[in-house]
């Protein structure tokens, strides 16, 4: 990896400096071997004790670690050089320009027009006071630089600053569009947004009273909302659903029992039972207000679509395929008019312009042009750099680590994509606060950083990739309701429903592997070779192909092998041969890509004619043994090796082109990784600062070598489900599927 120092230079300083926004000027520096506080506050021209104000982990006396980055204060308010140069700084970028580009411009540039004089409460955080006045906890900082260095307490006096208000939308508003409703007891901001068939978040912009930090809706609450055109909003709802207050002890089976109404039915009509982790004493839900049948109404049979306002016949028929007569056929309530909020059922094979995710019609969002520059999403990332075991004064040290430690290497690619998504993300004119921590795949480390920091204030958490870790990340920050991304794979019991595995599971590769081969299959031969490991993937072929030959590998201790004169006995001499390859282990997997090499495209001699036979190698499970060294892409080629993949290769485009400006080198697979994970992430929170309520109708996304296309998990979180079918061709690797 080509100007690595340079790159775990830049992550240094994104470890301090992230998400932070300073008055004062600051520069950094990083302590090489035997420097002491005392020589670098003179090579500064600073005093020991204006660096220990900023660098509260070091302690007057003890010795320093290598690589730790120190913040150094100005006394003047320029940035501060140092008196003499230094070897390692030469050639860097100041910490302004770096902050700034890498950062997203976080230095607060606005003027404020005067201040309020505010004494801090108990329990108070930055982040409350912030939402409280409508700043940001940066503007807060600003004025109060104390808060750079110490924690905010009770009784202390801060200045909140005041701005100029915007100008307000220009648009009017026709007060004959709109009525009053009363709040109900018990009634909830969704609830009452869907007999509207608005948004909470329009709900929010009507009424913009109502508190944005909190769900709590007051009984005998006045709220402006939207009139429907051609009927009442009660009409509405008892023609369609009735409102039902949760018992005590009530749960879904008796639900099924007293209503007629299935268990999935309740929970896609009432999205805030999985919001809310289940069904809870005092919810006030929707049910259907004649029973659905049991038997037809499921989503095994169909898809179903909610109407959104100002939809209208020839919308939907055009939207569906189908005619209106049809879908009056399925939803005889249309006979009645369509009116928004009304939940309609497709047949589940039926095709348009749309997607479907857990039997949900979504209407397709292009998230570029849907960014919300007042959105201001604010996401950790928590990565198991370990800088405090590198020397950066050795680089070839430095880079062998990087090679032969998976966590560096992984950590550094992953970072290095993020960091050019965050510019890519900056440049559609989106504000992105960022902080950046190195966990040092240490559970307790990750506890410590949880522990500092309020995770309340956070959009999402990106990390960490230890399980422990993570599961302790997610843990906490459930209790907040903010999302966690796993961005490599994670096996573990994490049941949480705010976690996003973002690569996709063996079990879903494989099925898309085997619904590729179904598709495509007309009436090859099919062998499968597996080992005692894989013995239920085999099983699993089996199912789709009961058909299918099996030839048996032969375990021993130390070897691990197959017969050649029975594989050979296998193959035919009619059909095309498709032979799958179920194994990790390499040597097993180098003898039969050999074989089959050899055997593809022999000669026959067919009754006294010749003949070629044809072999075609897949595998469900492409696993680095794979990879080995050992085995030859020209045979791998030559037998048009078909496999699943959670990422495609990339080679060129945008993104490659801006990593290689950025880093001067290609990305390999963890950048790419890293840039498309990120990028998804900043554009879903660009779009809606709330990944967990986005998630529920965007479909699937897809950027420079990864798609996601996250399913929800009614216990365990959300899953990835999107995966590429690739395939060797004169030796290139294609996309299939």
């Amino acid at each position: 990896m080509k100007n690595v120092v340079k790159l775990v230079f830049t992550v240094c300083l994104c470890l301090f400096f992230s998400g932070k926004a300073f008055g004062q000027k600051f520069t950094t520096h990083a302590v090489k071997k035997n420097e002491t506080l005392y020589g670098i506050a003179k090579q500064y021209g600073v005093s020991q004790d204006d660096i220990l104000k900023y660098n509260k982990e070091i302690k007057k006396g003890e010795s320093l670690g290598i690589n730790t980055i120190l913040v150094i204060p100005s006394a003047n308010g320029t940035v501060t050089k140092p008196l003499q140069k230094t070897g390692n700084t030469g050639g860097e970028e100041s910490v302004e320009v770096l902050i700034g580009r890498i950062m997203n411009d976080s230095v607060v540039k606005k003027e404020p027009t005067g201040f309020i004089e505010y004494k801090v409460k108990k329990k108070e955080t930055l982040y409350g006071i912030a939402k409280k006045f409508g700043v940001t906890e940066e503007e807060i900082k600003k004025y109060n630089k104390e808060l750079y260095a110490t924690q905010l307490k009770k009784k202390m006096v801060i200045r909140i600053p005041k701005y100029k208000k915007t100008e307000e939308d220009q648009n009017t508003v026709d007060p004959d569009d709109f009525e009053k409703y009363v709040v109900a007891p018990k009634e909830t901001r969704w609830s009452i947004a869907h007999k509207y068939g608005i948004t909470v978040d329009s709900m929010l912009a009507l009424n913009p009273g109502l508190s944005k930090t909190t769900n709590y809706l007051q009984e005998g609450y006045e709220l402006l909302m939207p009139k429907i055109a051609g009927s009442s909003v009660k009409n509405q709802e008892t023609q369609l659903y009735r409102s039902y207050t949760v018992p005590a002890k009530m749960n879904f089976y008796r639900l099924e029992q007293q209503f007629g109404v299935k268990a999935d039915e309740i929970v896609r009509l009432n999205p805030e039972i999985t919001e809310r982790g289940g069904l809870k004493e005092g919810m006030v839900i929707r049910l259907p207000e004649t029973k659905l049948d049991p038997g037809e109404i499921n989503t095994d049979n169909y898809i179903f679509y909610e109407v959104k306002p100002k939809q209208n016949e020839f919308r939907l028929t055009r939207k569906f395929g189908m005619s209106w007569a049809d879908l009056v056929k399925l939803n005889p309530a249309l006979k009645d008019g369509l009116k928004a909020g009304m939940v309609l059922k497709l047949p589940k094979d039926q095709v348009g312009d749309f997607e479907v995710k857990n039997s949900l019609v979504l209407d397709k969002i292009n998230l570029l042009d849907s960014i919300n520059v007042e959105n201001r999403p604010k996401v950790m990332f928590m990565l198991p750099f370990r800088l405090d075991k590198l020397d950066l004064n050795d680089t070839e040290t430095v880079e062998w680590t990087i090679e032969n430690r998976n966590s560096l290497k992984y950590s550094l690619g992953l970072y290095s994509g993020a960091l050019v998504a965050l510019d890519s993300i900056k440049s559609l004119g989106v504000s992105v606060d960022v902080k950046t921590f190195d966990n040092q795949l240490d559970l307790q480390r990750t506890k410590e950083i949880l522990q500092k920091e309020n995770l309340g204030s956070y959009s999402a958490i990106l990390g960490p990739l230890d399980v422990l870790s993570l599961k302790e990340v997610s843990n906490q920050a459930a209790n907040y309701h903010v999302p966690v991304i796993a961005p490599v794979p994670a096996k573990s019991d994490i049941s949480l429903g705010n976690v996003f595995f973002s690569y996709t599971e063996p079990k879903t590769l494989r099925e898309h592997m085997l619904t590729y081969a179904k598709e495509k299959y007309t009436n090859e031969n099919i062998v499968v070779i597996a080992d005692e490991k894989n013995a239920e993937t085999k099983a699993v072929i089996l199912e789709s192909f009961p058909q299918a030959k099996i030839l048996e590998v032969k375990e021993e201790k130390k070897n691990i092998g197959i017969s050649r004169d029975k594989l050979g006995r296998l193959l035919s001499e009619d059909v095309e041969n498709w032979v799958f390859v179920e194994s990790d282990n390499f040597k097993l997997i180098s003898s039969l890509v050999s074989i089959l090499n050899a055997f593809n495209n022999s000669l026959l001699d067919i009754e006294n004619g010749t003949k070629k036979l044809k072999v075609r190698m897949f595998t469900t499970d492409k696993n680095n043994a794979f990879d080995n060294d050992v085995i030859s892409s020209t045979h791998l080629s030559n037998l048009h090796f078909t496999y699943p993949s959670v990422y495609r290769e990339v080679s060129s485009g945008p993104f490659v082109k801006r990593y290689i400006e950025k880093f001067g080198d290609a990305p390999d697979k963890f950048a790419v990784r890293g840039f498309d994970i990120t990028y998804d992430l900043l554009l879903k929170l660009a779009y809606k600062n709330d990944l967990l309520s986005v998630s529920k109708f965007i479909g699937e996304t897809e950027y420079s070598g990864n798609k996601f296309d996250y399913e929800k998990d009614i216990s365990s979180g959300y899953y990835n489900k999107a995966s590429y079918i690739m395939g060797y061709d004169n030796m290139w690797i294609k996309e299939l599927d």
